[in-house]
């Protein structure tokens, strides 16, 4: 995936997102079911994140920017902010 690419990925997880949480409010919504795809786009999108900035590190200093690879779940959620 390139730079565009990722970012159009973010542009779309954050449009799951928004609807996720405006359907949240319904009344006939699937609360326990919203609050795991709301994760899953979380994590998706801080691996996203996580795999822009690789890239463009990569690309700072000379590198490839296509050596970066997509971190699991567990390395991404646990970089202090």
């Amino acid at each position: 995936m390139d730079d565009r690419e990722i970012l159009q990925r973010i542009h779309d997880l954050v449009a799951q997102e928004r609807s996720v949480r405006a359907d949240e409010g319904r009344p006939d919504a699937d609360r326990e079911a919203d609050h795991q795809e709301l994760q899953r786009i979380e994590q998706t999108l801080d691996q996203c994140w996580d795999l822009l900035r690789q890239r463009r590190a990569r690309r700072e200093f000379g590198e490839d920017a296509d050596g970066a690879e997509v971190r699991p779940e567990g390395v991404v959620e646990g970089y202090q902010q």
